[in-house]
């Protein structure tokens, strides 16, 4: 390594736990036998919270994935849940306030860092920063709070489990990047907003691999990101009492068969050196290394097993990330994007089934932001970027339209940017702007996907994040709490009273 955070920052694991006020509250009244009660008289009646999130998981997301496998009358898992809200997902700029104060600067879109940080330790943060606020001051994350009250803790994820959402409910640091094994200062640190680099004890530049490692945060940790731990980890894990699956030592990865075999009150696995493997590659690949990389329904379902074994205390807090979704928007592979969003909502399954099954549980569902600017478009029409021109302002003469931009030439097509649907006729073309197209349980049986004729017909925006408002779906006591237009950080108010850790 080319810094050594080892040893002096492990003292400073005890700052996020200090910065905050947890208090706890006794049960009260019985709750409504109602799932969706708001009432804080169920608040007693709830043991568990299950935060399930689809990273860049919009609303277009979620209605492009069940038409494509439910049909136009279908639904997902996740849209049957009784509470339905919107979620406002902005950022604020470095160095910026609170909403509110004299000193608050907006950004409208967020990265996963700084969502995570919103529902995690309810403030606003800056881009790329995990567990601080916009001015660098350490906050804890609702999971440090549950574990402090006595919840059984876990964490699950499809990507490196030290990448930022799940990176966001164990770990503070200045740059999402600084996540370990090998590292630079530069990775590290964010002079924008310390002013000066910080001493390498410092938690805030200690690498979230390390953090992890050492601060036991969560019980239960599934995912990727193998390569991001080594030997000192494994001993670090191995004295903190978990049962590791796999090496990091040895840079061995967990199998299935591994977690199938868990048992142990705390348990650490990571199925693949980087982000688990898309779901196709394991559907068309059966007899490969990948395929033996466990499921995220299997995952979840594994830490809803550990958790939930009878012990004295209170119940747990899981939270469950499906991470593909967004890493397969930024790619614009709508295809892949689908199954990924399908793979998530069989674990919001998973959870359901155990909620109605406890009653004592409460699922939330939602994203961290939109990804892409995905769309479902017209059977048989063509996007903007197909167009030689935009369309024309057909209203420029009439008075009620102040606007008047110039544009020449109509929605038509452009030849060089048009050449047959993105996942069929123009696959090899690396300049086609075309829509992907897919098939549905509503088209004829011969209909294929990448043809003309499937009816579903899927285009991007872009490669990167909006600032699209994203759904919010919850069953169990007072998952009406969502039931409306929230914010990200109001998140973190609505578990942490139902886990009667704050205010």
């Amino acid at each position: 390594m080319s810094i050594s955070h080892r040893g002096a920052a492990t003292a400073l694991f005890a700052i996020a736990g200090l910065t905050g006020s947890a208090v706890a509250y006794g049960a009260t009244a019985e709750a409504s036998q109602d799932p969706t009660t708001s009432s804080v008289t169920a608040r007693g009646d709830i043991k568990n919270v299950i935060y399930l999130l689809g990273d860049g998981m919009g609303r277009t997301h979620v209605t492009a994935a069940r038409q494509r496998y439910y049909g136009a009358s279908g639904r997902l898992v996740m849209e049957t849940l009784p509470a339905l809200g919107q979620v406002s997902t902005y950022s604020v700029e470095r160095r910026s306030g609170q909403p509110g104060a004299s000193d608050f600067v907006p950004n409208l879109v967020t990265d996963s860092a700084s969502a995570a940080t919103a529902w995690a330790s309810g403030v606003k943060t800056y881009n790329a920063a995990l567990g601080v606020d916009a001015k660098g001051n350490v906050k804890p994350t609702l999971m440090e709070l549950a574990k402090q009250k006595g919840y059984r803790t876990g964490n699950v994820s499809t990507a490196e489990i030290t990448d930022a959402t799940p990176a966001g409910q164990m770990s503070h640091v200045l740059a999402r990047g600084c996540q370990g094994p090998a590292y630079s200062e530069a990775s590290c640190q964010d002079t924008e907003v310390t002013g000066s680099p910080l001493p390498t004890s410092d938690l805030r530049v200690t690498p979230v691999a390390d953090q992890i490692a050492r601060n036991g945060t969560a019980d239960v940790i599934l995912g990727g990101g193998l390569a991001r731990f080594d030997r000192a980890d494994q001993r670090a894990l191995r004295d903190q009492g978990y049962q590791v699956l796999g090496s990091p030592a040895t840079q061995t990865v967990a199998t299935e068969s591994d977690l199938d075999a868990a048992s142990r009150r705390k348990v650490f696995g990571l199925f693949n050196k980087g982000n688990l493997t898309i779901e196709k590659y394991k559907r068309e690949n059966p007899d490969s290394a990948q395929a033996e990389e466990p499921a995220l329904e299997e995952m979840t379902a594994k830490a809803i097993e550990l958790l939930s074994r009878k012990r004295k205390g209170n119940g747990f807090y899981l939270q469950v990330e499906g991470a593909l979704i967004d890493k397969r928007s930024h790619a614009n592979d709508a295809a892949q994007t689908l199954e990924e969003t399908k793979a998530f909502d069989d674990a919001v399954k998973v959870a359901l089934d155990f909620a109605k099954q406890d009653g004592h549980t409460l699922v939330i569902v939602t994203a961290d932001h939109e990804c892409a600017g995905f769309n479902i478009i017209e059977k048989g029409t063509f996007t903007n970027a197909e167009a030689a021109a935009p369309p024309l302002n057909a209203d420029s003469g009439n008075p009620a339209n102040s606007s008047t931009p110039s544009r020449v030439g109509g929605n038509v097509k452009d030849p060089a940017r048009s050449s047959g649907t993105i996942n069929g006729a123009g696959a090899s073309d690396p300049k086609n702007f075309a829509p992907a197209t897919f098939r549905t349980p509503d088209d004829p049986a011969a209909v294929q996907d990448g043809t003309p004729e499937a009816s579903l017909w899927l285009s991007y925006l872009s490669g990167n994040h909006t600032g699209a408002d994203v759904p919010v779906f919850a069953y169990g006591p007072q998952s009406g709490r969502v039931d409306r237009s929230i914010d990200n950080t109001d998140l973190f108010d609505i578990m942490g009273h139902a886990l009667r850790v704050t205010q």
